[in-house]
């Protein structure tokens, strides 16, 4: 069953936060993040994207990281806050979200207690060792999905109702961080114990850096107890939902369109559509664009009945019926001839694409929470950027340190 614990947090001053609370490192470029940063040397970028203010290599990099963030603690910009658990309320015109913040184990992610649904490459996962070797806390939440404890958010929301925010931050991008401290021992205990209920969560977004917190807690051994157990905010299933992650490539295969046709006919039934773009409404359908024309894909039933498990994922039926096997795209995660356009308003966006730098574009229904832990439970896997959930958690407003 789940553990759940409470922490002591480093966090910014409220004078600060709002100049450091930042977008999460993974979703920009190197370019990206230093437009951000250009006038904003506080904001958490600068210590959870290191790799932007040195040409050094290695982990070298993350010594940046640690000495930045010391220098801000130093500063008073971050002040250490007595133990409790924290509620993170997102809001934004379609969506209202809260989560609860606290520790969960170590012990449990390699028991498989906490679920996961992607595999982490190496390299990536040691730049997260790195980066918490050398900052010495957990910097970033692990984002966890409850689908047990059908009145938490009721509980969640109720408690945000009754009390002051420690921070309410409305950003340019017109989403609202709100962050409660919970202090009280009587809703401590009670949620504590109410995660011992649990038999699984599941890690919605953070594979690299939950896996790296295991690492560096295998190292450290009961040397650093407080490294045995890493930073997440849980989630209630019926809050979150997952957004489709789109993708646009380069043709490379050399196949006439009379060719292309003939194998992807071999899976989909091929339908012409006037629209400016074609997004699907459903299951087992893809829009393609190709030749400034967009297509539905639809799978054939007689080939859907071959399918089991992951490979029934819409991500999976294109990645390996299509993107591999036709265009020899093996690793989507490193090859260079393919992007991934998150979210919901991605006409322009991928029409653009296909115009400027890209020659296909795939656009696909989202994978649901459902088929996420499906796939968890039985222990399988989705292809890269199978998810995207939105809106996305800022950095900074919490970190663990696990050392003095």
């Amino acid at each position: 069953m789940a553990q759940l614990k409470a922490f002591t947090a480093l966090r910014p001053t409220e004078k600060w936060v709002r100049e450091v609370a930042s977008l999460p490192y993974d979703v920009m470029t190197n370019e990206e993040a230093l437009e951000m940063v250009k006038d904003h040397p506080y904001s958490f970028l600068n210590i959870d994207k290191p790799d932007i203010h040195t040409t050094e290599k290695g982990q070298a990099i993350y010594k940046e990281a640690g000495k930045r963030l010391q220098q801000m603690i130093d500063q008073g910009i971050f002040i250490e806050e007595s133990e409790g658990l924290y509620i993170y309320e997102l809001q934004t015109n379609q969506v209202h979200q809260y989560g609860l913040v606290g520790l969960v184990s170590v012990a449990d992610y390699e028991s498989g207690v906490i679920k996961k649904h992607e595999n982490t490459r190496s390299d990536k996962q040691q730049e997260r060792v790195w980066h918490i070797e050398h900052c010495k806390a957990h910097t970033g939440p692990i984002f966890l999905v409850d689908h047990v404890l059908k009145d938490l958010g009721h509980q969640l929301e109720s408690y945000a109702n009754t009390h002051k925010p420690l921070f309410d931050e409305t950003f340019e991008d017109e989403i609202t961080h709100r962050i409660y401290k919970v202090t009280e021992e009587a809703f401590i205990n009670q949620w504590i114990e109410d995660f011992e209920t649990i038999p699984h969560l599941y890690i919605a977004d953070g594979h690299h850096r939950a896996a790296a917190a295991c690492e560096v807690a295998e190292q450290l051994g009961e040397s650093m107890p407080e490294a045995q157990n890493f930073l997440a905010v849980i989630f209630p299933k019926e809050q979150l939902q997952i957004l489709a992650y789109h993708r646009v490539l380069k043709d490379e295969s050399g196949y006439t369109k009379e060719v292309l046709w003939e194998k992807l006919g071999t899976y989909f039934n091929i339908t012409p559509i006037e629209d400016l773009v074609y997004v699907p409404t459903q299951r087992h359908t893809f829009g393609m664009r190709y030749k400034k024309q967009w297509y539905q894909l639809t799978c054939k039933e007689s080939y859907l009945k071959t399918l089991q498990g992951s490979d029934a994922l819409d991500v999976s039926i294109l990645q390996n019926e299509v993107l591999a096997p036709i265009f020899n795209i093996e690793n989507p995660k490193e090859d260079p001839r393919i992007d991934f356009i998150p979210g919901v308003e991605v006409a322009i966006t991928l029409n653009e694409r296909t115009e400027k730098d890209m020659d296909i574009a795939f656009s696909l229904y989202p994978t649901s929470l459902d088929e996420l832990i499906a796939v968890a439970d039985e222990n399988g896997l989705m292809p890269p950027k199978s998810t995207w959930f939105e809106p996305k958690l800022r950095s900074g407003f919490l970190i663990h340190p696990f050392t003095k």
